[in-house]
Formats: structure tokens, sequence, C-alpha cells
């Protein structure tokens, strides 16, 4: 391959060798290549369009361009650091093998314009491929919940055992959480899909360029308007990164209960062999990794997040050579959100929840002593004073320890006339739960209509 450097003309040197290691970045930018290669060959169609090109030129240009994607998708190309990046080695390669058609194509374009459309085309692929599998990890919790409506599991503030809900609906949480972060990316797709490519080093060209051609060619919804903001935006990198580290926060938040929960002292949930590992010392031991790695991993996307706030404070317009960090944190956090969403699918596809285990934890801590205050409520006497009369009759059964449903009806009588035989309804786990029969509530009628409601509208998205 030709070494020469395509910028060379204004250096009578060498570059040194430190140098070249320091600056390179194709050891991993070359991920760009599909959409390096489709930029150039829909630039290299418009030139053709608008007269630059002859359309020998476009037909060499394309051919060999669609070569050198074979080579490099066979492992068949060989990549130069002397060459600095995906775009150069592709052009030197190009004008290796076609001459001065090769020459031709940068025509109305710099790399400034070329690495701003390569990083939106590519992360613009890599956000659909996220919402893809967090689609598929919520399809699958939403059939868990369905399944899972009526088991009843304890509700928890402060950690603390506050009121008894059922697993669909805790499970439909965790839905709602993963729902905000769709539509959040979704939206940030509108961003990523602009097209910069025209916009040349930052002034534009003066060839007779067609924008509106490439970006139509290209599936971007429409083109930048400022030709020096379209080379040194990066707010589209930043924001994806944003909304990866709150939904890695999610599934942080997720995989924390889920160590709570396969722990021996809840003994909720077993997550499979599949997904669990053992100890080199300890034979007995079944660790959570997938959970504990998602954890771990959500660190990751964050720490990304503040690289790239900081890569771009106080940079001046337009394009700067700090740009080039940018492309680490933004693969590895799509690498790292994929992987993270797909594995925890594939976990809870397998999950098996202990319900009997849940059912015993709901039945202790008082679980139902709210609804014996509603109860109070409910026959005239004010909140403030059922809650006081409750808090004594939870003192009572403490002293005593046994539960709310064991304390005779004649010492709940002793706390308030108002109470009679029909309070141990409400007092049981099931008229709890019931009770709660509206809309966002935790009954098992409506966790149903929740669970099939958001159901349909996954399989749709899914389509």
């Amino acid at each position: 391959m030709n070494q020469k450097k395509l910028w060379g003309g204004r250096f009578s040197g060498s570059t040194d060798a430190l140098m070249e290691a320091f600056s390179q970045s194709v050891s991993f930018d070359w991920r760009l290549y599909r959409q390096d290669i489709r930029g150039s060959i829909a630039h290299a169609r418009m030139l053709q369009a608008t007269g630059v090109l002859s359309e020998q030129d476009f037909a060499d240009i394309e051919a060999g361009l669609k070569n050198i994607q074979s080579e490099i998708e066979n492992d068949k190309f060989d990549w130069s650091e002397a060459l600095e990046d995906v775009h150069m080695n592709i052009e030197a390669v190009l004008t290796e093998r076609i001459g001065d058609a090769g020459k031709r194509l940068h025509t109305g374009r710099s790399r400034n314009d070329q690495i701003a459309t390569d990083m939106r085309l590519f992360l613009r692929d890599g956000l659909d491929a996220v919402c893809q599998a967090l689609t598929e990890l919520q399809l699958t919790l939403v059939v868990l919940a369905k399944q899972q409506a009526a088991v009843i599991m304890p509700g928890y503030t402060h950690m603390q055992s506050a009121q008894p809900v059922t697993l669909g609906h805790h499970l439909l949480a965790w839905n709602e959480m993963l729902q905000r972060d769709y539509e959040r990316l979704t939206d940030c797709r509108k961003r990523i899909n602009v097209s910069p490519l025209g916009a040349a080093a930052l002034a534009g060209t003066s060839y007779p360029i067609d924008r509106e051609m490439t970006a139509k060619e290209l599936g971007f919804d429409r083109i930048a308007v400022n030709s020096l903001d379209a080379v040194s935006d990066r707010d589209f990198i930043i924001e994806f990164n944003a909304h990866a580290a709150l939904m890695m926060v999610h599934l942080s938040r997720i995989a924390e209960e889920l160590v709570l929960w396969s722990s021996e002292g809840f003994g909720y949930v077993d997550m499979g062999d599949a997904f669990c590992t053992g100890s080199s010392i300890m034979p007995q031991k079944k660790n959570p990794d997938v959970a504990e790695l998602t954890r771990g991993k959500c660190g990751r996307v964050n720490g990304n997040l503040m690289a790239l706030l900081m890569l771009m404070k106080s940079q001046p317009l337009a394009y700067n050579r700090d740009n080039q960090e940018d492309k680490e944190p933004m693969f590895d956090s799509l690498d790292t959100s994929i992987m993270c969403l797909e594995v925890f699918a594939a976990m809870f596809a397998q999950v098996k929840f202990n319900q009997e285990a849940m059912y015993r934890a709901a039945a202790r801590g008082y679980s139902t002593a709210t609804d014996l205050a509603d109860y109070l409520v409910r026959k005239g006497v004010p909140f403030r004073d059922a809650h006081e009369v409750v808090g004594k009759v939870v003192g009572l059964a403490a002293s005593d320890r046994i539960e709310l449903e064991q304390v005779p009806l004649s010492q709940l009588q002793r706390f308030s006339d108002v109470i009679d035989s029909d309070v141990y309804e409400v007092l049981t786990l099931e008229g709890s739960v019931n009770a709660r029969n509206h809309i966002g509530g935790t009954a098992p009628e409506q966790v149903k209509i929740a669970a099939e409601k958001a159901e349909r509208l996954l399989a749709a998205r899914a389509e």
C-alpha cells in the first residue's frame, strides 16, 4: 500500500514514528468502514449527478469501494497506522487501484464532514440495535408480569416491608423505567439523523453540490443548516450516551434487586445455572454474575458520558483533533448497552421465582397496617386518629410476636370500638392487593390489563 500522507504536500519531512502511533485512530475507527464507504459512494454519485465527476469515474469509484468493503469483511484488508484513520486507509487503497478517479473522490468534501457523517450513520445504526434489544427485554418482562400477576410479595420502602404488592406489578415497574429509556432514545434519534455532508472543512464548498441528494440517499431526515456547527457538533453522541447512562442506571437498579432476591436472606429468585457462576474455593456458591457485572458496567457507561462532556468542554469552533477521542466512548457505550440488554433478556427467559418465599415474606412485617388504617377511615375515624390506633395495634402485635391478622378481635376493639369481625378481610394479603383495583394499582386484575396492553404495544414495535 502507498504510505504517502494524503495531506503531505505542505510538509518536507516525515512524521515521527511516535507521533504516528500517538495520533492514529485506525486501531479503533476501522469499525466505521461500512458507513465510510456508504457515505463515499453517495458523495461520488452526487458529484457525478452534478457534473463534477464523469460517469466512468463514478463507476470506477463505486466498484473499487465495494471491492474494498468485501476485502475488509473477509479480513483481507491491510490496515496501516501510518495512514492514520479508516478514511485515509480506504481512500489510499482506492487511489492506488483506480488512479486519478480515486483522487477525485474527495472533491467538495473534507475529512471533517466525512467523519461527522460516518459517526451519525454508525450511531443511528447502533441506536436502532439498542432499541431492538431494549424492546426484546421489555417483552420478556411483560410476559413474565402477566404470568406472575397474582403472586404476592413484599413491597418495600427504605428496604423495610411496607405494603404487599404483586410480583407482576413489580415487573411492570421495571418495564416502565425501560419504556422511558426507549422513548428518550427514539427522540434522540431525530437529532442524530441529520446530514453534515457538504459542510466540508467548516465553510462549505464552492463546487455545485446537492446536499439534499446525499442526505436522501443516506437516509437522513434533513441536512445540517450551518457548516461550522455541522463539523464540530458532537451533541448527538453526548445525548445518546446520556440516555444510555440512565438506561444503565435502571438496569443497575434491577440488577441490585436481583442480587438481593437471589441471596439466602430473601430466596425469591433462582436465575438459572446458565447465568451464574460458582466459587473456586466454596463449592456451595451460586453467584449472580450477570446482575453484578451489569451493576458494574453501569459505572463504565456513566464514565463514558463524563469523558465526552469533558472532551467538548471549552472547544472553540470548528473541528479540533480532540474530537478523535469521541469514538471509543461511543463504541463502548453502544457495545456495553446492547450486551447488557441481550443477556438480561436471555436470563429472564429462564428465571424462576419462589412464590412461597415471597408470600411468607409479605406476611411478615405488618405490611397490611395501612389497610387497617383505611378500614378505620371508612368507619368514620379521621386518618390521623386511625394512624395512631394502628400504631398501637402494631406495637401490641410486636410485643406478642404475632402478625396483625392473629390479633384477637377483643384486643383490637380495645383500641377502637368501630372495629368488627369484618376487619380480618382487609388484614389478609389477598384482601390488601385486591383492594387496590385501579389503574396503576397492584391488584392482579389491573396487572393483567396493564401487562396485556404493554405486550400488544411492544409486539407491534418489534415487528
